[in-house]
């Protein structure tokens, strides 16, 4: 996730960052424009139309497909920011119950060695989710000294949250922790399980295919009507302001697609590999 001063406009303006969308747009930027000089040039040197001509009233139908396209549009990044809004809010609830999980242990368990159990391994569970929503196997890791031996285990996660079951139970059948303190803790492994499981709802339901490919095909299309009748007022001027219409609308639909699924390594993903960090480090402050 990229850091920046919401209050530098200069900034704003003037850079051009990997994740802008001008960047992605070129190409078809360049074709659009070139489509539309065509389109003027026949219109002004060889197609000679009437004044009554139903091509020039074709600006009507713009006028209220734009207000349709607009809502569609409103609706989709809305959409699209909810579900990154909602991953926020799942890895910080998962800040809050490695924290609980961590002030609970401190206070029940007086070994070191199962202190120093959990102080690696509830760290390691941030960073073996990050990694499994991420799809990235070379992701930095936070625990070279510990060996999990998971990596032949598909869903890494849920055998990690086993393991620290596994070790919670194995304090309660040696009677280190009493029944009530098993049921405090195990509320507190259940919400990583949960977190894991809403994340992945996020990351493997994208917006259905029709709906997307509906408005893509309504933007090109809308895009491609413009000169055929805003030449007669614009001229030649018509090839830089349909550039831009398409260069604002089709951004917007970059913008949602690049922010419904908020576990990646772009610029406006959730800083998830920060997030695992300080889960790190406050797990070991507590323990």
């Amino acid at each position: 996730m990229t850091s920046y001063n919401p209050k530098d406009w200069i900034s704003f303006i003037f850079n051009v960052s990997k994740a802008d969308t001008f960047r992605k747009l070129i190409p078809i930027m360049i074709l659009i424009g070139i489509y539309s000089g065509i389109i003027a040039y026949l219109e002004i040197g060889y197609w000679h139309l009437p004044e009554d001509s139903h091509v020039k009233n074709i600006s009507v139908m713009h006028g209220l497909l734009g207000f349709v396209i607009s809502l569609l549009l409103a609706y989709r990044t809305n959409t699209a920011y909810d579900r990154w809004w909602e991953g926020r809010k799942l890895w910080g609830g998962l800040v809050n119950s490695s924290r609980n999980l961590a002030i609970k242990l401190s206070a029940i368990i007086t070994s070191e060695n199962d202190r120093a159990y959990f102080r690696k391994m509830i760290p390691t569970y941030a960073s073996i989710l990050q990694k499994h929503l991420t799809d990235n196997e070379t992701a930095k890791q936070l625990f070279d000294d510990v060996d999990l031996k998971i990596d032949h285990h598909k869903h890494k996660p849920n055998h990690v949250a086993k393991m620290m079951f596994q070790k919670i139970n194995d304090l309660y059948v040696a009677k280190k922790i009493t029944g009530d303190q098993l049921i405090i803790i195990n509320n507190e492994l259940q919400s990583f399980t949960d977190i894991c499981g809403a994340c992945e709802r996020i990351k493997n339901t994208p917006i259905p295919y029709s709906y997307s490919a509906f408005i893509k095909k309504f933007i090109f299309i809308y895009v491609l009507t413009l000169p055929f009748t805003y030449v007669f007022t614009l001229g030649y001027f018509v090839i830089p302001v349909v550039i831009f219409i398409f260069y604002v609308l089709a951004s917007l639909e970059l913008i949602a697609e690049e922010i419904e699924d908020p576990f990646g390594v772009d610029s406006n993903d959730l800083p998830t590999l920060k997030i695992a960090e300080n889960i790190k480090k406050h797990v070991e402050e507590l323990l």
